[in-house]
């Protein structure tokens, strides 16, 4: 089984600023890490692998600097990486990301299966995967929370949604986006670290992977972003409830009742 997982390098932080000019998230001098829902994605690839064998190709797309998760990646047990990264990919919407991942996907070749984390914590649009499996016009289950069964042709998967579970039957080659009850990922080992500072990870250029300039980075975006603002602050009020026990309960479950918790 060849699997190839899409993670993004996000920053490690709540207190990113919004340039002004370009609506974009201002990355210089913040720490970064691998996105938190990729994490899930890398080790239940790596779980597949070990069962059924095969192997596991990480992808990323951004700077330099975005190697730093490739390697912990690998230090885990994936067994390669690959990053995308060149001026003529920045300002790339989610459109023109799943764009070129997935040409970069196309020029791997023979993938049978690509695994996203559900979505990203900096842009919270969970677009990029489906975004993948459109380009490349292949089988998708989103919102993954367990793999029920996988052969040679196929998974089985159970697909979370807001009334329940879905159970769902695709046939490679496929996409899928995770969520965090799927799995708990694993902590690197110190082989795994010292294996992976020693990996080679290779830059594909849009040469590379025969992407169409027009269809990367800012021309190649459709999506426009003409306004940004921090989220309404939340209600940090705190009433103190006195009482017996019972007295208290009954009076919580009013309060919550007052303000359509329950």
């Amino acid at each position: 089984m060849k699997i190839v997982v899409c993670i993004k390098q996000v920053p490690a932080t709540s207190e990113a600023k919004i340039d002004p000019e370009t609506k974009r998230i201002v990355r210089e001098g913040l720490k970064a890490v691998m996105n938190p829902f990729d994490t899930y994605a890398v080790e239940e690839a790596i779980q597949l692998r070990d069962k059924f064998g095969g192997e596991v190709i990480v992808l990323s797309m951004g700077p330099e600097k975005a190697k730093v998760s490739l390697r912990e990646a690998i230090s885990v047990g994936a067994d390669s990486a690959i990053l995308l990264s060149d001026r003529a990919f920045g300002g790339s919407d989610t459109w023109a990301t799943s764009y070129a991942l997935a040409k970069a996907i196309e020029k791997i070749g023979d993938v049978d299966l690509v695994i996203c984390g559900k979505q990203a914590i900096d842009g919270d649009t969970a677009q990029v995967g489906p975004g993948i499996a459109g380009h490349l016009d292949w089988a998708q289950a989103t919102c993954v929370m367990s793999v029920q069964s996988a052969s040679s042709d196929g998974l089985i998967v159970k697909r979370m949604h807001e009334d329940g579970y879905d159970i769902c039957e695709l046939s490679f080659p496929a996409v899928i986006t995770v969520v965090k009850d799927i799995n708990m990922p694993r902590v690197p080992t110190l082989k795994g670290r010292l294996a992976s500072d020693k990996m080679e990870i290779p830059v594909w250029k849009p040469v590379d992977i025969g992407a169409e300039l027009e269809k990367i980075g800012l021309d190649g975006s459709p999506t426009r972003v003409v306004k940004t603002a921090p989220p309404p602050p939340r209600n940090t009020v705190t009433k103190k409830i006195e009482g017996s026990p019972e007295e208290c309960a009954k009076q919580l479950v009013r309060e919550l009742r007052l303000r359509s918790i329950l």
